[in-house]
């Protein structure tokens, strides 16, 4: 029997994660759907993977929680095996060094850096002889630059990227390493619009979803000669 073949995708609920998972189903990759809290959106979105005729399966973790994060990749091995981990889950709070208290900075390396660290290792022990896998980490133009309004989130974000360059050299040969630093893509949830945005980017728009899923899926099928790259999608906004 042909074993299941999965690509997990942390936060894969809902926004930029929702429509990541569905590009890799359209691809042709059964996917691996974490949530947190969002059972319902996560059940839906496993509904249409399926109508496109692939594999979906849910797994729920809280990845502030380290017992959580260590049993996340053995529970998806147990419906089949891991080619690819796509660490997106990440938490974006409007906080500067004034307002930031202990509790959100750890919440922010928790979740942002902590996490995806876990779950890289576990990816990187759980492939099997021969088998080569890929990482793609969701980071941030911000980590071009200093950002004090958002002092936690850039940080960690920031650590996620060095993180990347690492874990290439650390897993080479066996697992590809890459990162897509995003720019202005959806409305953040606080509410916190920046209305001068379009300004500050040279291409002089928004991204829209689709050119997202582009970029991911070059990282994830693209030539396994790229590792350690950090791919900025963001209009050219770091340059500014």
């Amino acid at each position: 029997m042909k074993e299941d073949k999965f690509v997990l995708v942390t936060g894969g609920a809902r926004r930029i994660g929702r429509s990541i998972a569905l590009a890799i189903a359209r691809s042709g990759i059964d996917v691996a759907l974490h949530y947190w809290q969002s059972q319902a959106e996560a059940e839906s979105l496993c509904i249409e993977i399926e109508a496109l005729g692939r594999k979906a399966i849910m797994v729920q973790a809280d990845l502030t929680q380290p017992a959580e994060i260590d049993e996340l990749i053995s529970r998806v091995l147990e419906q089949g095996s891991l080619v690819a981990l796509v660490n997106n889950a990440s938490i974006f709070e409007k906080l500067s060094w004034e307002t930031t208290n202990f509790e959100d900075w750890n919440r922010h390396l928790m979740i942002n850096l902590t996490a995806p660290f876990l779950l890289s290792q576990a990816f990187a022990r759980s492939l099997p002889p021969g088998e080569q896998g890929r990482i793609v980490n969701l980071l941030d133009w911000r980590i071009s630059r200093p950002d004090p309004n958002h002092l936690p989130y850039s940080i960690s974000k920031s650590a996620l990227a060095s993180l990347t360059h690492s874990l290439a050299v650390a897993l080479g040969p066996r697992v590809i390493v890459n990162g897509l630093a995003l720019g202005a893509v959806l409305p953040p949830i606080d509410g916190n619009l920046d209305q001068n945005i379009v300004a500050n980017i040279p291409a002089g728009r928004w991204a829209n979803l689709e050119e997202i899923d582009q970029a991911l899926m070059f990282l994830l099928t693209g030539p396994t000669y790229i590792t350690g790259e950090i791919l900025f999608v963001d209009g050219g906004r770091h340059l500014l």
